[in-house]
């Protein structure tokens, strides 16, 4: 029921439980949701290519010994091309990259291959958060664990605990980066179908193949050594854009029979405004009340539409500094409505 939901919101279709007229310019939207092929031929070949490059370069300079400390620089502009092909795949996860379903499926895939995330199981706990976001009712799948503040002084001293540390920068992120893709991505999420468990064998079995053949040219010190750098920073970069999209002042979160589509979308998710590098590595996933009211517009198009409807301009930013402060935010306090620090 929930998967149904999720695919509710992938196509533009008010959610389940949500009653609330679409405002008049709401049409406009769904205007940009065409993909356009040779925009997305050329977002791969200026992400997987560059990528592949900086690959190369690690590869070669750690080869040479004495130059470890130029290619760990190389580090960081590898993990950029990788946040920004996480977009491009989230982009087939929800089949807005490709016009064709099975082109979408395809290169979602072989792109969750490169970030090391199964494609069918992704997608089953990626559309639930979309089916669930802002529902305080619907915690817990493809979300960043919340509680409430009353949850919170009502549960077990080791609950906090574990709270608490969960929601540490240092755990959620750096370690968080480590799990998830690492290690949690290795296994079918719980209630997946067979077809997602089969997904991640495969997925599994090609990121084996991938680095195996990588490791006959460079050895297998200096293949785990520069993709497991690249990873875990594209993971820490990746954690951080999430956390900030439904993690800030002001967020909205209701009760289920309270929660209402639209205020979900513009004021449960954020508009994340950074500097244009930042915004194109990032696959202009800041506009991300957008996304979460038209999941069908492809991420080159998401900005087109901000700057073409008015009513979309409406929405405050959430500058690069200000989203600093969201790292205190750890609760949600339902009797003041907003999410509060610990303390």
């Amino acid at each position: 029921m929930v998967e149904g939901a999720s695919n509710q919101v992938e196509a533009n279709e008010t959610p389940a439980g949500s009653h609330r007229a679409r405002p008049d310019w709401h049409s406009q939207v769904a205007a940009f949701r065409t993909p356009d092929n040779r925009s997305v031929a050329w977002q791969l070949a200026n992400t997987l290519v560059p990528y592949a490059g900086l690959w190369y370069g690690m590869a070669y300079l750690i080869q040479h010994g004495t130059l470890y400390p130029l290619a760990l620089l190389l580090v960081v502009p590898a993990a950029a091309f990788l946040v920004r092909t996480f977009i491009l795949f989230h982009d087939c996860v929800h089949g807005s990259l490709f016009r064709s379903k099975r082109a979408n499926r395809f290169a979602g895939c072989l792109l969750g291959t490169l970030v090391f995330t199964p494609f069918d199981d992704w997608r089953f706990s990626h559309l639930r958060h979309h089916a669930t976001y802002a529902n305080l009712d619907a915690r817990g799948v493809g979300d960043v664990w919340t509680i409430t503040r009353a949850e919170y002084n009502e549960a077990p001293r080791w609950v906090r605990w574990t709270y608490r540390m969960f929601r540490h920068p240092v755990v959620m992120m750096g370690l968080g980066s480590v799990f998830t893709f690492m290690l949690r991505s290795r296994f079918p999420t719980q209630g997946t179908g067979r077809k997602a468990v089969l997904g991640v064998l495969v997925t599994n079995l090609l990121l084996v193949g991938m680095l195996f053949a990588v490791a006959q040219g460079i050895g297998w010190a200096n293949t785990l050594l520069i993709q497991m750098a690249v990873l875990w920073l594209a993971g820490v970069t990746g954690i951080w854009l999430f956390y900030v999209q439904h993690q800030f002042a002001g967020v909205y979160w209701a009760r289920a029979n309270e929660w209402d589509w639209y205020r979900a979308a513009m004021e449960g998710s954020s508009f994340y405004r950074l500097p244009a590098v930042l915004r194109w590595f990032s696959g202009n996933i800041g506009y991300h009340y957008i996304h979460h009211l038209n999941a069908g517009i492809p991420n080159y198009r998401l900005k087109r539409c901000h700057d073409a409807i008015p009513a979309l301009q409406t929405k405050a930013p959430l500058t690069l500094w200000r989203s600093l402060s969201c790292a205190r935010l750890k609760l949600w306090d339902e009797k003041r409505q907003e999410l509060v620090p610990f303390s």
